[in-house]
């Protein structure tokens, strides 16, 4: 008999991403039950998994006076035994496709986080069509699929009915972010946001960070409590649930009064930023755009080795960087890309454009083997006008990578090379080495680095990703900016413009 394959732990979690099912413990479950069944007799929870929040509900409300109403998309969580209780019916259904036919005073939830790159175009279909509906906007399709469990289960709340869901940031930091909190807080009362800090999340293994959304059906106020909970698996967070957000002196929990105003403007997942007035922003001193996205880097970029084997001439090539972790410091150099071509990494960018004609017969004959490999029929490269073009990109003086674990930076770039996406290009508007060197100190100074947050998305581990638009929003603190004399430089250059 065959021995069976046990499943590593990264199968196991790439089956949990699939399906979006991240289980939420009991110390979070018990707080976000405890805020939805003031008033209430009964609970829905539209995915209700494993059973936290029954869970919660039974260890709360021992008496079992509330019932439980959950539905999920996967039969086999629904076969778990907490669902035998008096208290509880579960069924199988579509939350999305097929919603119960009635209004609820309490729902929580911890929806499936499903990102929108495994969505299919299909669904991704449906979900426009739905957001549309319920919201009268069209929802931007780099939304997840937990973005429009949110709305669904929004309109589905009765009025004076209270709603408590457990997302990952990006609902409050995507681009969708501004359309779909205006029409919350138009049509519900966002009474209070948690947060978590890094040492308390309730994922640990998760690469999110989470955020708790306290909603009424009700109008909005002007003020709202904002929360960063500050250790893990403590009563804290119940007890602050349970005095309906009044209780003041838990030692675990930092609690501000936030104006609704300034915390849209911030982000939810932000701390509170009284001076949004910045004088001085990344754009007044260099322009960003993203990394160039080859489409396939197996085939487009390559090592040193490749290109000698395949004859490939010098003028064709662009020096390049793929990956940020092949840029370990704030200073990339020439001698960095030697020792990077020493390990065999790939250091060279396939670049063909509109302007290079009569390709000599060794590249022809490896464009043909992009052909055999079925490149030209990928998405992203069946946009251009010849799938070999390469997007074509000046070299940066200073590249930011953001995709690095704990270490977004800012790192010169002595080596000339073109970066790839995992990288953002930033493009001072001075040429000059001392203008570059002192916008590239202010950027890297830790001051800088705490402002990423107010621009980017949050993660898990504490990383921030930030996209080129959001980046060129980067604040930068005055007294950095006049230490170093950019703004004198900025205001000459301005003269001549």
């Amino acid at each position: 008999m065959a021995s069976q394959k046990i499943p590593t732990k990264h199968e196991e979690r790439e089956k949990l991403r699939n399906k979006g099912q991240f289980w939420t413990p009991n110390w979070v479950a018990k707080a976000m039950v405890s805020y939805v069944k003031k008033n209430s007799s009964k609970i829905f929870d539209p995915g209700t998994g494993s059973g936290a929040f029954l869970k919660a509900l039974n260890e709360i409300d021992r008496s079992k006076n509330t019932n439980f109403y959950g539905i999920d998309i996967d039969i086999e969580v629904l076969k778990e035994d907490i669902y035998k209780e008096v208290n509880c019916h579960v069924e199988q259904r579509d939350f999305l496709k097929n919603p119960p036919n009635e209004r609820f005073k309490a729902v929580v939830a911890n929806p499936p986080y499903i990102r929108h790159h495994r969505i299919d175009k299909e669904t991704k279909l449906f979900l426009k069509q739905l957001s549309k509906k319920k919201t009268g906007v069209i929802i931007d399709g780099r939304a997840g699929y937990h973005i429009y469990f949110l709305i669904q289960a929004l309109s589905l709340l009765e009025n004076k009915g209270r709603l408590a869901f457990i997302m990952p940031a990006d609902t409050c930091e995507g681009t969708f972010a501004k359309r779909l909190w205006n029409w919350i807080t138009r049509n519900f009362s966002l009474e209070c946001v948690i947060t978590f800090d890094e040492k308390a999340t309730p994922f640990p293994s998760i690469d999110t960070n989470a955020v708790i959304f306290f909603i009424k059906k009700e109008m909005q106020k002007k003020e709202i409590k904002w929360v960063r909970v500050n250790k893990a698996d403590t009563d804290d967070l119940y007890n602050f649930a349970e005095s309906d957000f009044q209780d003041r002196s838990l030692n675990n929990l930092e609690i501000t009064t936030r104006t609704l105003k300034e915390a849209l403007e911030t982000g939810l997942s932000r701390p509170q930023q009284l001076n949004n007035g910045f004088k001085y922003h990344l754009s007044d001193f260099a322009n960003v755009m993203r990394g160039i996205a080859t489409g396939a880097n197996e085939f487009f970029f390559l090592t040193k080795e490749q290109v000698e084997e395949l004859q490939i001439p010098k003028n064709f090539l662009k020096l390049a960087i793929g990956r940020t972790r092949d840029a370990t410091g704030n200073l990339l150099s020439k001698e960095d890309i030697r020792e990077l071509e020493d390990k065999g990494r790939p250091t060279y960018l396939l670049s063909i454009n509109q302007q290079c004609e009569n390709l000599p017969e060794t590249l022809a004959n490896y464009i043909k083997k992009g052909v055999k490999l079925d490149l030209p029929n990928r998405a992203l490269i069946k946009q251009r006008k010849k799938w070999y073009y390469m997007e074509r990109r000046e070299t940066p003086a200073l590249l930011f990578a953001y995709l690095g674990r704990r270490n977004s930076r800012f790192i010169k770039n002595e080596a000339g090379v073109v970066p790839l996406t995992g990288f953002l290009c930033v493009y001072p508007k001075r040429n000059d080495e001392k203008y570059i060197n002192a916008l590239w100190e202010i950027l890297n100074h830790p001051e800088t680095i705490e402002n990423l947050k107010l621009v980017g998305k949050s993660y898990g581990s504490g990383a921030v990703k930030v996209e080129p638009r959001n980046l060129e929003r980067l604040p930068l603190p005055d007294h950095l900016v006049e230490q170093y004399y950019l703004s004198r430089q900025q205001v000459v250059l301005n003269a001549f413009l």
